[in-house]
């Protein structure tokens, strides 16, 4: 990532009990973090998807910019 003091994570429920994700990050560093054919984003979806079903919660992960 070329600006990673830019990144930031925000975190809220929505009423049906999903945790959301926001994954905010620069323009320019958006298709690093989503990568090549969208792997990167598939990968960081799937372990906090895992990561949620431990738990017994519904995870999503959004990426914006």
């Amino acid at each position: 990532m070329d600006h990673p003091d830019q990144v930031e994570v925000r975190e809220f429920e929505e009423e049906d009990e999903t945790l959301v994700y926001e994954l905010l990050v620069a323009e320019d560093d958006r298709g690093k973090v989503i990568g090549r054919g969208g792997r990167t984003a598939k990968s960081l979806r799937a372990i906090m998807k895992a990561g949620g079903t431990k738990e017994g919660k519904r995870v999503l992960v959004e990426i914006v910019d």
